[in-house]
Formats: structure tokens, C-alpha cells, sequence
């Protein structure tokens, strides 16, 4: 069984920094794309930042500047550090990963890990 786990999370006064963690585990042959998303108004989650395999990155645009995403592809693990925290990044951030088992790829989330930004 596949699973995501997140981690890294937590409550940081505006203006700090904090670096998530995103571990696969299970039966996994391949991981291709891995990201970052969060709850947004009028959506179930919007992108915050991919990085596929090769290492090529996404970020949406508020992020582009604060967030770096990266991953270490023999620990099946996707990183997000997040600098210049404002209020508003206050959000649990899922993480997803597009993953090869015995079964076709197929999309994974985790549980979510809650960032609170907070003076």
C-alpha cells in the first residue's frame, strides 16, 4: 500500500521560514511529478509548487520567490521551504505525487500537514 506522509509543519510568526517533508512509502516502482498543494477559495486545492523527476519546477506565482520545492528521488521524498511566511500561507498543505506500482500510475495525496502563520 502506497502512503504519503507529510511533515515539517507547525506555527511560525510572520516573517519565518519553514521547510515541509513529504515521504513515499510502499510498493512504489516509479514516482514522477511530486507537488505541493492547498485549500483555495472556490477550488478544492490549488498548486503551490511541482518538481517532476528530472527535476524541472512549477510554482505558482504568489510563491514564486519565497518557496523552493526539491526532492530526493532515492528517499521517494519532496521538499517545500518556505520563506518570507506571511498570514495569509496559513493553510494545511497536501502533498501529491504521481506514482507507478504493479497498477497504472496513478495520483496520491497525503493526509495534510497543518502551517500556521501567526505573530
Amino acid at each position: 500500500q502506497v502512503q504519503l506522509v507529510e511533515s515539517g509543519g507547525g506555527l511560525v510568526q510572520p516573517g519565518g521560514a519553514l521547510r515541509l517533508s513529504c515521504a513515499g512509502s510502499g510498493s512504489i516502482f516509479s514516482i514522477y511529478t511530486m507537488g505541493w498543494y492547498r485549500p483555495a477559495p472556490g477550488k478544492q486545492r490549488e498548486l503551490v509548487a511541482t518538481i517532476t523527476s528530472s527535476g524541472s519546477t512549477n510554482y505558482a506565482d504568489s510563491e514564486k520567490g519565497r518557496f523552493t520545492i526539491s526532492r530526493d528521488n532515492p528517499k521517494k521524498t519532496v521538499f517545500l521551504q518556505m520563506n518570507s511566511l506571511a498570514p495569509e500561507d496559513t493553510a494545511t498543505y497536501y502533498c501529491n505525487a504521481r506514482i507507478g506500482t504493479i497498477t497504472p500510475v496513478t495520483n496520491y495525496w497525503g493526509k495534510g500537514i497543518l502551517v500556521t502563520v501567526s505573530p
